[in-house]
């Protein structure tokens, strides 16, 4: 076997495609239930007011062609998820070439449109880290043609990226990753804890600061042998496979963990495969020199785009997370840099009385998976992932000034707006909308193992983030207008 040997990547291809189109699954369902609550023409981030600040080869999409209605956004959304599921079965590469192409290049063009106009609900690295994941995979080929081995090796390199991107900021960063104190806090902060986050947090000291170490030698030392031979690479993908289970069973991390799962997919190959998986399968076409000739321009492009996320790993000045081009090719990426040492909460509430009183009887509304009543079980949501939950994460973090989209939030819960209430758990308001609302912050902790209520959290007030506001505020009418969110 010779590393350029595609008939040894048959079934390595057919366990990825799946993978990568269960993901596509997931980020598509996502848009269907909740894009337009989030993005829609009466949404909290409308992208049709984007849409008119920005131009297509600065944030190209479909959406510059097909309008910015929600009939628009819908059909897309589901159009998407037709096509994952074709993808997912399988049946898109069991008819050749071209169809196969067809469908993983529809496929990432539309994630990839409604990425661009995401805006802050879509600013995370998993979504380009999915783009520049299934843009490779658009080159894989179909069942009837050799898997070209030139494209796993790429993909070994967005892994690469991925896990010493990772490594390297988490050294320049929080210096709690040098002394090896960071899984002190990591579990009870992080954006959505599960269940098992809970008991993780209580784990010895010398525990937590194994899994420190243990996690600077996989994303430091462990990814070099991602390009090593048969079973060097074999080890690297499952120590780095290990690891992201690892992630998925101590937290709600979306499909971060799920996504770069399916590129450590690439550093195995039939011969390991086969002794896991049984499969037959034909034996496939020679690859042609157009596909060839292929491969090689998408090689070089990689190389090309690949120089300034390559700088800025090793830069000293290394940021996470970013695209430098706008269809998100070659992206650099990080996580957890630094960690929240305390956690704040924003609980959201309302009232009937048009005056807010000592006396005013303030209720709750409920996230469906960020905490708010500190005796709600803690949620497993992985993979899907509650957009809102994790933005109301981020506002916490800071004041309403840097995360306005939290008052248009507000305006829309003094509607009784249908479509922002279907994001949320529950609605204390069931009849008629609230008069005022407000927006408290909290610190929030774990409760001790044993804790006689019963609850995984307890919480203290720290102070009033947002002042009571009612549709009659004209401060706030005026901010709602100035923003282009105020509804006729």
């Amino acid at each position: 076997m010779t590393w350029l040997d595609g008939s040894q990547y048959i079934l390595t291809r057919f366990c990825f495609q799946r993978a990568l189109a269960f993901v596509y699954f997931i980020g598509f369902l996502i848009l269907v239930n909740q894009g337009l609550p989030l993005l829609g023409a009466q949404g909290l981030l409308p992208f049709k007011n984007f849409l008119k600040r920005v131009r297509f080869w600065d944030s190209p999409s479909l959406f510059f062609a097909v309008g910015s209605s929600d009939r628009a956004f819908r059909a897309l959304a589901w159009l998407g998820l037709g096509l994952s599921v074709v993808a997912l079965t399988g049946v898109s590469d069991s008819h050749g070439m071209a169809v196969s192409t067809l469908v993983w290049l529809s496929l990432w063009v539309l994630y990839l449109s409604f990425v661009n106009i995401g805006q802050t609900f879509y600013g995370f690295g998993w979504e380009t880290l999915l783009l520049e994941t299934a843009f490779l995979a658009i080159f894989l080929g179909s069942n009837d043609s050799e898997p070209p081995v030139a494209v796993f090796w790429l993909l070994r390199w967005v892994l690469f990226r991925v896990m010493f991107g990772a490594g390297l900021i988490k050294l320049r960063g929080d210096p709690c990753w040098r002394d090896l104190t960071c899984m002190n806090y990591h579990y009870e902060t992080q954006p959505i804890p599960n269940p098992l986050s809970y008991y993780l947090h209580r784990l010895p000291e010398k525990v937590h600061k194994f899994s420190v170490l243990f996690t600077h030698f996989v994303e430091l030392i462990v990814p070099f042998g991602l390009f090593g031979p048969g079973a060097v690479r074999w080890v690297a993908g499952g120590l780095t496979l290990f690891f992201q289970l690892s992630l998925i069973l101590s937290g709600n991390l979306s499909w971060l963990n799920y996504i770069t799962l399916v590129l450590t997919i690439a550093c195995f190959d039939d011969r390991l495969l086969g002794y896991i998986f049984s499969f037959h399968h034909a034996v496939p076409a020679t690859m042609g020199w157009v596909h060839v000739g292929v491969l090689g321009a998408l090689g070089v492009l990689i190389f090309m785009l690949s120089i300034k996320p390559t700088i800025n790993l090793f830069s000293r000045r290394q940021i996470m997370n970013t695209s430098f081009e706008p269809l998100h090719l070659v992206n650099t990426y990080g996580a957890f840099g630094s960690i929240t040492r305390d956690r704040m909460e924003l609980v959201i509430e309302g009232t009937s009385d048009s005056v807010a009183t000592p006396q005013t009887r303030w209720l709750e509304y409920e996230f469906k998976a960020k905490p708010g009543n500190p005796a709600r079980r803690l949620p497993i949501v992985s993979p899907y992932h509650y957009r809102l939950d994790w933005q109301m994460w981020f506002a916490a973090m800071s004041g309403y000034e840097n995360h306005p989209w939290i008052l248009n939030l507000l305006a829309k819960l003094l509607r009784g707006d249908a479509r922002v209430l279907g994001l949320m758990a529950h609605n204390p308001f069931p009849n008629s909308p609230p008069r005022l609302v407000r927006v408290r912050r909290y610190y929030y902790c774990f409760t001790e193992l044993g804790d006689k209520s019963g609850h995984p959290w307890q919480r203290a007030l720290v102070g009033e983030y947002l002042r009571p506001l009612s549709l009659h505020d004209q401060n706030f009418l005026a901010v709602l207008r100035d923003m282009q969110w105020l509804e006729a």
